[in-house]
């Protein structure tokens, strides 16, 4: 089994990778720069790849896009963002439906900023879109893969929430400072958080990709949990402190829009369709998921 992927560079794209090639499959991988390995076809997220290349590959797995937290939203940042993301998929998705020889499933990457502020309410992928830029965002990107569904490609919108790992992402980043007792909640500590461990989220995307399931399927572990009790768990798991409060004016100051549509809101997002179709997750609550991070 040959499986394409783009961001293979990324947290989630190195270890799907890793885990695809233990499994004993193929990999190939999308890059923007000249191909350098013979695992490697270059493609342009604007301009187009060459299909000939991607004859006879069983899967596609999409992860590629501008870094959502890595910047202040300007307008032009929020652009690029938007760009690499509507535009890499459609690019994409055009290119798989004009081979002739079609990949069984389009695995193309969203996230629960669909859904944008929950609020108390739990949600899984019979939900609506909300409101915000990320929820747009997300409608945008999900219709771009539009073609491959009507070449008659099983595509899947993986709906994916914060993804813990020590390697990486922002819980990687956050760790040095609760690692010396400087962690703390974010505002009033009751907005809802949908995440999801690395190994889960992999496995998850490897589900994804052997299994039948179709359309949004969102991964994220099954007890979403509040801010103040992320906070009190990684406090318990290094125990640690975790005494200080980051005001929501303060973040609002710090990172613009981003506070609102990332560390401030409040997203209840459930794999209603994921646990149904009998995937077991390996770290279901925030404090198993705690120990294997942080043991």
């Amino acid at each position: 089994m040959q499986i394409a992927i783009t961001g293979s560079t990324g947290l989630i794209g190195k270890a799907l990778v890793r885990a695809l090639r233990d499994e004993g499959l193929t990999v190939i991988r999308l890059v923007r720069r000249p191909a350098a390995a013979e695992d490697e076809i270059r493609w342009d997220p604007f301009g187009g790849v060459d299909s000939g290349a991607l004859e006879g590959v069983d899967a596609v797995v999409h992860l590629a896009g501008a870094g959502i937290g890595d910047h202040r939203w300007t307008e032009t940042y929020k652009r690029e963002v938007r760009d690499s993301r509507v535009e890499g998929t459609r690019t994409l998705a055009r290119a798989l439906a004009r081979l002739s020889r079609r990949p069984a499933v389009f695995v193309s990457g969203s996230a629960v900023g669909f859904y944008g502020d929950t609020g108390d309410d739990a949600v899984d992928e019979s939900a609506p879109g909300g409101t915000g830029f990320l929820a747009e965002l997300c409608r945008d990107w999900e219709a771009a893969a539009q073609p491959a569904v009507d070449a008659g490609i099983r595509v899947v919108h993986p709906r994916t929430g914060l993804v813990l790992s020590r390697r990486g992402g922002l819980f990687g980043k956050m760790l040095p400072l609760f690692r010396l007792g400087l962690g703390g909640r974010l505002g009033s500590g009751r907005q809802w958080m949908s995440w999801i461990t690395l190994d889960d989220q992999v496995a998850a995307l490897r589900f994804l990709i052997h299994d039948g399931l179709q359309g949004p399927v969102n991964l994220t572990a099954p007890e979403p949990v509040t801010n103040a009790a992320f906070t009190a768990a990684i406090g318990r798991a290094l125990r640690r402190p975790t005494p200080f409060i980051v005001p929501a004016p303060a973040l609002r100051l710090a990172l613009g829009e981003v506070a609102d549509e990332g560390a401030l809101i409040s997203q209840r997002a459930l794999p209603g369709r994921l646990t149904k179709a009998g995937f077991t997750f390996r770290h279901p609550d925030i404090d198993t998921a705690m120990a294997a991070l942080l043991s």
